[in-house]
Order: C-alpha cells, then structure tokens, then sequence
C-alpha cells in the first residue's frame, strides 16, 4: 500500500480486515510535503470538514454507503467530530490520530517510513494512493508505466451544471459549423450590452488566493483561466471560449450571429450534466455563482461542480485504467484516491474502500466487482470509466452522476429522496454479495 493518506488507510484497512497482511508505505516524515505539517496518518491539509452528512445531499449518500461497508475514515471522523452543523466537521488532529491509532494496532499492518520511487513488478499485489502531492521521481514511474500523456499535474477545470435547471428557451442547440450530430451543444447568445457586462464582472470579480506555494499553477496558454483571459482584453472572450463564429441561433427572429456566446457541452449519457466549455476559473464559489448565473438560461443553473485550478496529480483514468481503476496491463496494481480523478475527502476514501475490498477479492483469486452507477460510489466508477478521455476532468460525487430514475420525478427532493431510497436498496444488496456484516 503506497500512500497513507485517507484512501491508502481505507485500502490498508479493508485488506487487513480480510485477512491480507498490508506493508503501508508513506514517505512522511522521512520526505514532506508542500503542504502537510505532521507525520500522521490520514493527515488533512485543507479544510476540516466531509461535507454534509443529510442523506439527500449527494456527499451525504455517499458517506452513508461507506458506512455500509465499513469505512475507518468515517469511524475516526465521528469520534472527532466538532460542531458544524448538517456537515461532518472534525478536529483534524484528532482525526488523524484515530485512524493512524486503528491503523497500528491492526495486527495485519505494518507501516514503514520512506519514499517509493519505483512502481512493484507485475501481480504482486499494489494500491497506489499518493494524492495530488505524488513525489515527482514516483509521477515519473507511473507515467512511464501508463503513459506519458495519462499523468496530469494541474486541474483546470471548468463548472458544471444541471440540464434540469436550465431555461431552454433562451439557449439554442448547435454544433460549430454543423459539426458532430449538428446539435451537440447548448449555446448561450449574449448581445454587445450583455457580453460587455459579463467581461467587466469577471475582471472584478473575487478570486481564489493559494494559500500553498504547491497550488500556484504556471498557466498554460491554451488553458487559461476565464478572467485571466478577460483581463487581456474586452475581445478576447470573443476570440476564445466565446466566439460566435459558426454558430447559427435558429430560433425566429433571432440575429444569426450573435455578438458572443457560451457553449455548454454534454458531461454524460443521460445528459443530466452540462460543461461551461472553456470556463475553467479561480473565481470564488460565490462569484461563480453569482457572475455565471448572469448568462442568458443559466439565471437559475445548478452548479454540480465549480470552476478551480490548483496543482492536482491526476490520471486519465479513462484512458489509462480498468474499470476497477487498476493498470491495463496488470489487474492487481491499483490507483485509488485523487491520483484516480476524484475530488474531495469523501470521494477519495470511498475509492482507497473500494480499491481495498477488490485487491483482496483478486489476491483470492476472486473477481474484482462494482457497485452499480444506481449508487453514488458506482456512479463515480462509471464517470472514471466511461468519461470522455479527451476532456476528461477530476469529478466531485453529484446526483448528476447517478443513473436515471425509470420515472421521472419532476418535485427536486422527492427525486432526490427516490434516488437515495434506490442506491441505499441497492448498496445493501452488494455489501450482502461481498459478505460485509450490517
């Protein structure tokens, strides 16, 4: 086990309870990082807190399906919780302590100190959960192994927004020059008074400040962030991520070019998601919403995910990785955490448990199984698989990403409260196939 972060001490921990013996490797003390100010296990750097723990938040559902199965980072969390409201807050350093306590009196672990440069010869038996602060000589192993181009050091990442809460009537479906199916996009139309408008926010507008020299990313020029761009010029936008080139809006009596326009492009199958094409922003969560929501149809959007840049070692999980999120060439050498593109405390322990509970299963000589997208922790699988790898961006757990209710269910919180009642049914059901005791 590399990595002993919260998925690596997931991961230890569900192996060792199947009766695997685990040596877990992490290189604190011995090398530190840019951002991590303890030698413990399960360490938090940023913010304290799980999110929500109600059931009909998306973050909520997916603590209550590792509980399920039997999470030690949710075990610690409660022991440490502070006061927070509806979200699971927690004294870090008291977290930290319980689960690296748990961790060293499993009789099944053992946790040695030193950095891992090498990735292990094939089929021994290896999760590899070393976060966004990878060491560069491992990023290198790993990008050697799986390829150059499946190894990312930044997020830019653009935000995401329910279809469902979109005004159709003011967008119009269009793919640049007819390209692709002709349709493949929602197009926001902005006038001169609107975009202008629009640009002046941006340059105003509040942005996040690193608070890590880790997290202050070198811009690319062809990924800059939105009021970067903006700040460049009151054309700019026009000529970039908002140019109306090609774009004919069909509706009657609309111009046939408009002076600028926003792309919205599809996230997944069922279309329940949509991308602000080009978008990727370090604006504060409330002056994205705030400033997006000022864009023709998106008055009222949703946001599954905002806008961030920060140093992120990720894989292109969909192009490099199995369905189980192992390597294509060796099922038993498996990523988990954010290495895998997840983002978030919970999501990437829900995937060290998952990556655990399947190592164990193939050193038995077992399959290696998944929940179904029906749930939250299956809903992130099938986003890390079935993703497109050519924009493929880390992902946060949303109810964008689950399946479909069969009926759709128009009232927001009864749809929610139908799609928890489902992945709980159907949660219970695949912890009773991999035998974990309610």
């Amino acid at each position: 086990m590399v990595g002993g972060g919260l998925a690596g001490s997931e991961a230890a921990w569900a192996l060792a309870e199947r009766g695997v013996r685990v040596t877990l490797r992490e290189m604190r003390p011995i090398r530190m990082t840019a951002a991590h100010q303890t030698e413990t296990l399960a360490e938090l750097v940023c913010s304290n807190t799980f999110k929500s723990v109600e059931p009909t938040n998306a973050h909520g559902l997916l603590k209550a399906e590792m509980r399920r199965l039997g999470s030690i980072v949710l075990q610690a969390a409660d022991e440490g919780r502070v006061p927070g409201g509806t979200a699971l807050a927690v004294d870090r350093v008291a977290f930290a302590a319980g689960v690296e306590r748990r961790l060293l009196a499993h009789p099944n672990i053992t946790v040695e100190r030193g950095e891992v440069t090498e990735l292990p010869s094939p089929g021994s038996g290896t999760i590899v959960a070393t976060g966004p602060l990878t060491s560069d000589a491992l990023a290198q192993a790993i990008a050697a192994r799986l390829g150059v181009q499946s190894l990312a050091f930044y997020d830019a990442i653009a935000p995401i927004v329910a279809a469902e809460s979109l005004d159709e009537t003011r967008l119009f479906r269009a793919s640049r020059y007819g390209k692709g199916d002709g349709d493949d996009y929602w197009n926001a139309p902005l006038t001169r008074e609107q975009y202008e408008t629009f640009v002046a926010a941006l340059v105003a507008g509040e942005q996040y400040v690193p608070g890590h020299d880790f997290d202050k990313a070198a811009y690319f020029e062809g990924c800059l962030p939105i009021e970067e761009m903006a700040e460049r010029g009151p054309e700019t936008l026009r000529f970039g991520p908002m140019k109306p080139m090609g774009l004919v809006d069909p509706r009657p009596g609309a111009p046939r070019q408009s002076h600028a326009v926003v792309q919205l492009r599809q996230e997944d199958r069922a279309g329940q998601m949509w991308n602000l094409v080009g978008f990727q922003t370090r604006l504060k969560i409330p002056e994205q919403q705030r400033i997006f929501r000022t864009i023709p149809g998106l008055e009222q959007a949703e946001f599954l995910r905002f806008g961030s840049i920060h140093r992120n070692s990720y894989l292109n999980a969909p192009q490099a990785l199995t369905s189980h999120l192992s390597a294509k060439d060796d099922a038993r050498l498996l990523f988990a955490g954010q290495l895998t593109g997840v983002e978030g405390y919970t999501e990437s322990a829900a995937t060290g448990l998952l990556a655990g509970i399947n190592l164990a299963r193939l050193l038995a000589g077992e399959e290696p199984v998944l929940p179904p997208p029906t749930t939250m922790l299956g809903a992130l699988y099938r986003y890390l698989r079935e993703a497109d790898p050519t924009h493929f961006q880390p992902m946060n757990a949303n109810f964008g990403l689950v399946e479909p209710l069969g009926t759709p269910v128009k009232d927001k919180m009864k749809k929610k409260e139908a799609l928890v009642e489902r992945a709980m049914r159907d949660l219970e059901e695949f912890a009773d196939q991999l035998g974990v005791p309610a």
